[in-house]
């Protein structure tokens, strides 16, 4: 009995900061909790730097298609990324 109250309170202490991470990443739960795929990978690395070079450059849709290539995201999503890594 006092096993399971305490199993209980470290998975709701799990859930709390799962809850901050997503938050800061700027996940939302519900679309997690849909599909994995719903929540597209972030490029790393030099793909990150590609797409701030382009945005640099002025090219906001060519940032746009290849985030979407990085990722495989869809198209509102991908705008949605770029947007807000570069908001100008």
């Amino acid at each position: 009995m006092f096993a399971n109250r305490r199993l209980e309170r470290k998975v709701d202490a799990l859930h709390a900061k799962l809850d901050l991470i997503m938050t800061h990443l700027g996940i939302e739960a519900h679309a997690a909790a849909v599909s994995p795929r719903a929540v597209p990978a972030v490029p790393r690395g030099d793909g990150m730097a590609e797409i701030d070079a382009l945005l640099a450059q002025g090219k906001k849709i060519h940032a746009i298609k290849r985030y979407r290539e990085l990722t495989g995201c869809g198209l509102k999503e991908a705008k949605e990324a770029v947007e807000r890594r570069y908001p100008y």
